[in-house]
């Protein structure tokens, strides 16, 4: 199967043409390098992978990139609150109206087999009563990102494609962990970060639940979607993580203590957060028998390692924001 990942220089993005090189897969790669393409320099002599310098918002260099390719992982977007607030015509731009005519374009070409599209657990917004939430519960979209990937969602969910071609949804938690484009505005990256430079962290609202996944976990979920069989998938949706890893702000210092003990943390109030949300996983493994193999802890002791090593020379450099 030859795919075709969108985003591919991103911090996800990066990760993942790795994993479906190493499973044998052969890989089209697209960006528009808005963070530089370094990601992707140990992979460029692959003769399983070529990459295409592009932004998915023009229409004739999509069809020729859905030509090559058998599937279909889309990963292309303005990603989180900020970025999309800052930018919200290009948010539009790229997160909808590009999604929808590489959505559109793939289901009319017949070579096309499968279609996997990266979304996000924000789309919950926050939790009633403190339960679980799961792919049924409804979705309370608080931001302009979370609006574009439930609206994208929702189209791709409810289209009428042949039957050949198979369309699926990922809500991801937030993401941590080291990447060939590293980011250190992620929660956990940032926590990670600022320990282990020896500043304080100062923590708002440490009482606030989220989930959280590693990146190559994340990377592994893409794979597992284009092995399932095609009637476990078609046009359904997954969060993609473990229930264990919902972990609120006060649980990750927690955790971060017993890696970098003795380190300075500063908790402040913050009485309101429209995200607050734990989220049930158990689908994904009752159906794919998909688990995670990386938990916070473990990202944090290889980001600690990183970090303290030198390897990353200059962690507060703007390369390391999506902003």
């Amino acid at each position: 199967m030859r795919v075709l990942v969108t985003g591919a220089a991103g911090y996800v993005g990066s990760v993942l043409v790795r994993a479906l090189l190493r499973e044998g897969y052969s890989v089209v790669g697209i960006d528009c390098l808005m963070f530089g393409g370094e990601s992707l320099v140990g992979v460029c002599t692959d003769p399983d992978f070529d990459f295409f310098k592009g932004d998915i918002r023009e229409r004739g260099l999509v069809e020729s990139m859905v030509e090559k390719v058998d599937a279909v992982c889309h990963l292309a977007a303005i990603v989180g609150d900020p970025a999309c607030a800052k930018q919200p015509d290009i948010a539009r731009q790229t997160n909808w109206e590009a999604s929808k005519m590489l959505f559109d374009i793939c289901k009319e070409k017949r070579n096309i087999k499968r279609f996997v599209f990266a979304s996000t657990c924000s789309n919950y917004g926050k939790m009633d009563d403190g339960k679980h939430v799961s792919e049924d519960s409804p979705l309370h979209p608080l931001s302009l990102y979370a609006e574009l990937k439930v609206g994208f969602e929702k189209y791709l969910l409810e289209s009428i494609t042949r039957e050949d071609f198979i369309p699926t949804a990922l809500r991801f938690g937030t993401v941590h962990g080291l990447s060939p484009r590293m980011r250190f505005d992620l929660t956990v990256n940032e926590f990670v970060r600022e320990l282990t430079l020896g500043k304080t962290l100062q923590v708002y609202g440490p009482q606030f639940w989220r989930p959280y996944i590693h990146i190559e976990d994340a990377a592994r979920a893409y794979v597992c979607i284009l092995k399932s069989e095609a009637s476990k998938v078609d046009h359904n949706v997954f969060n993609v993580g473990d229930t264990s890893e919902n972990y609120q702000k006060k649980m990750l210092v927690d955790e971060l203590m017993k890696v970098i003990p003795g380190c300075c943390v500063e908790f402040l109030p913050k009485d309101n957060d429209p995200r607050d949300f734990k989220v049930d996983f158990s689908k994904i493994k009752r159906e794919l028998d998909w688990t995670i193999t990386k938990t916070v802890p473990r990202g944090m002791e290889e980001m600690h390692l990183a970090l303290k090593s030198g390897l990353i020379s200059d962690p507060y450099s703007p390369k390391y924001r999506e902003i």
